[in-house]
C-alpha cells in the first residue's frame, strides 16, 4: 500500500475535482489579501493595535454567521449557498482594490469591508464542508482529510511569500486583484459542478430550532465534543503565534520571522503528502489525542530551544502533529455525522478550530508579559499535554471511538 497521497479522487470524482482546485486558487488568494490588508492598515496608521482590532473584527461576525451559515447548508442548495457567499467575497476584495486605489485610502473602509466579508465566510465555510461530505464516498474520507491538510498547508506557505511580492513589485491594489481572480476560478470551478442536489429531510422548524437541534446534537456525541475540545485546549495553550515577533528577535531579528511563520505548515504539508497510512488507523479518538499531545510537547521543545534550526525544527514537528489531528478530526466529524446535519455541525466546529487560536494568542501574551517569552511557550505546551489528558479521562467515548462503531443516523 502507498502512503502517498491518493490523487484518483481526483480521476473519479469529477465534482470533487472542480470543488478542490477552484477552493485551493480561492483560498491562495484569501492568505494573499490575508496579508495585505493588515500591512496596509499598519502603513496607515503605524499602530500595532489597529491591526489586532482587525482580527477582532473578523472574529466577532464569524461566531454569529458560521452558525447561521450551517442551518442554512442544511435547508438550502449548498452549490448556490457557495455561489452567493463567493461572489460577494470577490465583491469585497474588489472594493478593497478600488479603496487602495483612491488618494485617500479609508481605514473604515478596510475594516467594514473585512467585517463582512469575515461574516460571508461564516456562511461560506459550512456549506463548503457538508457538499464535500455529500459528493464524496465513505470509504474517501481519509483522503479527503488529507487533501483538506495539503490545500491550507500550501495555501497559508505560498500565500504570504506571493502576497509579499504582489506589494512589493506591484503594490496593494494588483495585490487585492489577484485576490478577485482567484474568486472568478473558484465561481468557475462551482458553475462546471453537475447534479448537485438539495439536502434531504429538510424539516420545517424553524431556524432556531434547527440550530438548536444541531447542537444537541453535537453534545450528545462525546466523540464529537472531544474533538473540539481537544482542538479548543491545545490551541488556547499551545499556540505560540502571537509571540513570533518576539522569538525572532532572539534568533537574529525580521529575516527568520516568516521562517517561524512558515514552520508549522511545512510540517502540516509533510504529513498531508504521505497521509494514506491514516487509512489503517481506526482509533481516531486516540490519534486526535495522541497528536494533540505531542504538538504540546513539541511546543515545549519549541520553547527550549536556544537554537535557531533546532527550533524551527520542532516548529515543524508540531505543525505536523497538528496535521495528522486535524485528518482524523475531519475523517470522524464525515464519518459519524449525518448529511442533514453536517452543515450545523461545520459551523461548529468552524467556531471551535478559529476560536481557539486567537484566544491562544492572548493567553500567550499575557503570561509572556507577567513571567517572560520562554515561560509562556514551556508553561503552554506543559498545559495542553494536560489539558489533552484530562479530556480523554472526561470524555471515554471519545477516547474509546472505533471508526465504525458509530452508524450515522
Amino acid at each position: 500500500m502507498s502512503y502517498l497521497i491518493n490523487l484518483s479522487l481526483f480521476r473519479r470524482n469529477r465534482n470533487f475535482a472542480f470543488l478542490y482546485v477552484g477552493q485551493f486558487v480561492s483560498f491562495l488568494g484569501t492568505m494573499i489579501t490575508g496579508v495585505a490588508l493588515p500591512y496596509q492598515i499598519y502603513m496607515q496608521t503605524h499602530s500595532t493595535l489597529m491591526v489586532g482590532l482587525l482580527s477582532l473584527v473578523q472574529l466577532l461576525p464569524l461566531l454569529v454567521t458560521a452558525l447561521v451559515g450551517g442551518v442554512f447548508a442544511d435547508r438550502y442548495h449548498r452549490r448556490m449557498l457557495l455561489l452567493m457567499a463567493e461572489a460577494i467575497l470577490m465583491l469585497g476584495s474588489l472594493l478593497l482594490a478600488f479603496n487602495a486605489y483612491v488618494e485617500h485610502p479609508q481605514i473604515w473602509v478596510m475594516f467594514v469591508v473585512a467585517s463582512l466579508m469575515s461574516a460571508f465566510n461564516g456562511l461560506h465555510r459550512p456549506a463548503l464542508e457538508s457538499i464535500v461530505q455529500q459528493i464524496v464516498a465513505k470509504e474517501d474520507f481519509s483522503t479527503v482529510g488529507s487533501l483538506a491538510t495539503f490545500k491550507a498547508s500550501v495555501a497559508m506557505i505560498a500565500g504570504p511569500a506571493i502576497g509579499g511580492l504582489l506589494i512589493a513589485s506591484f503594490g496593494l491594489v494588483v495585490t487585492y486583484l489577484v485576490d478577485v481572480a482567484s474568486f472568478l476560478i473558484s465561481l468557475s470551478a462551482l458553475l462546471l459542478m453537475t447534479h448537485i442536489p438539495k439536502p434531504e429531510n429538510v424539516s420545517d422548524d424553524s431556524a432556531w430550532s434547527s440550530l438548536k437541534a444541531g447542537v444537541k446534537y453535537a453534545l450528545s456525541r462525546q466523540e464529537l465534543v472531544g474533538t473540539y475540545v481537544v482542538d479548543f485546549v491545545a490551541m488556547i495553550f499551545g499556540m505560540p503565534t502571537a509571540l513570533f515577533p518576539a522569538i525572532a528577535l532572539s534568533f537574529g531579528g525580521a529575516t527568520v520571522l516568516g521562517m517561524l511563520y512558515a514552520a508549522p505548515a511545512v510540517g502540516a504539508l509533510v504529513v498531508s503528502i504521505f497521509g494514506e497510512w491514516t487509512k489503517k488507523v481506526k482509533r481516531q479518538g486516540v490519534a486526535i489525542a495522541i497528536a494533540a499531545a505531542l504538538w504540546g510537547v513539541a511546543i515545549i521543545f519549541f520553547g527550549l530551544s536556544s537554537n535557531f534550526i533546532v527550533a524551527w525544527i520542532f516548529l515543524a514537528l508540531a505543525g505536523a502533529f497538528d496535521g495528522v489531528s486535524g485528518i482524523f478530526r475531519s475523517m470522524l466529524w464525515n464519518e459519524t455525522i449525518p448529511n442533514r446535519l453536517r452543515g450545523r455541525l461545520a459551523g461548529i466546529e468552524m467556531i471551535s478550530y478559529l476560536s481557539g487560536p486567537k484566544l491562544g494568542d492572548t493567553e500567550a501574551g499575557l503570561v509572556a508579559a507577567a513571567f517572560g517569552v520562554t515561560a509562556s511557550i514551556v508553561s503552554g505546551g506543559a498545559l495542553c499535554v494536560i489539558s489533552v489528558a484530562a479530556c480523554c479521562y472526561f470524555l471515554p467515548k471519545f477516547w474509546h471511538y472505533h471508526s465504525g462503531s458509530i452508524v450515522r443516523k
